[in-house]
């Protein structure tokens, strides 16, 4: 029989690519930046290398890869990144039924993202839920100083809640926020709508790829 688990006291989710659908837009101009800085890159293997990564990270391993970027290129990428998420970014399919569904529910829901403030205001602006998460249950690693694969953007999150971490459930799509959870001493479900959900399993994610079967493995 398949192990089941009681229902979260608090669930906590990753913003890009789990709650919008920004990780595609965001690596076509990473892709673009890094190619014309001498790393010839697609979008495809921009989000193999760098999702999950804090974009002084991305700057870290880009430049190890033969990437030539100034002192500014932190400030220069957001730039470009932002104005291409105004353009649209949809929120994830099955989003708006699963926090339905939680807050029919009673489940506190958060979002914890190595992302800064300024990018959930665009791409959850867009869609509705920035007044929904902000200020009270969004944590940026850009805010709090802590970025995810080490565990503390997620247990100050359960902190916030009052809500142990055994007791906190993680939705993420990155091999470091499955890291991050699995650090933190919490459950996590790993989306991989598009398949690649080897590599999540093997952090010690459960993976699925369609949000509606969150609810089944949530005992909801």
């Amino acid at each position: 029989m398949p192990k089941t688990f009681p229902t979260p006291k608090l669930v906590i989710l990753d913003c890009d690519g789990v709650l919008v659908d920004s990780e595609p837009v965001s690596n076509q101009a990473m892709a673009k930046n890094l190619t014309l800085r001498g790393l010839p890159l697609t979008a495809e293997q921009s989000m193999a290398h760098f999702v999950g990564c804090t974009m002084a990270g991305v700057m870290q391993q880009a430049r190890s890869m033969g990437a030539d970027l100034p002192d500014n290129w932190i400030e220069e990428i957001y730039a470009e990144i932002f104005a291409r998420l105004r353009q649209g970014v949809p929120l994830m399919q099955g989003i708006p039924a699963l926090l339905a569904r939680l807050d029919a529910h009673g489940i506190p829901v958060c979002v914890a993202s190595n992302g800064s403030e300024e990018k959930m205001r665009i791409t959850l602006g867009q869609n509705g839920l920035w007044e929904r998460f902000h200020p009270h249950a969004m944590f940026s690693a850009h805010a709090l100083g802590v970025a995810k694969p080490e565990p503390g953007l997620f247990l100050a999150a359960a902190s916030h809640f009052g809500v142990q971490a055994r007791d906190s459930l993680v939705i993420e799509d990155s091999g470091s926020g499955v890291t991050a959870a699995v650090r933190a001493g919490m459950r996590c479900l790993g989306y991989a709508p598009k398949g690649g959900g080897r590599a999540l399993a093997a952090l010690g994610a459960e993976v699925f790829s369609d949000m509606a079967e969150v609810p089944a493995l949530l005992s909801i």
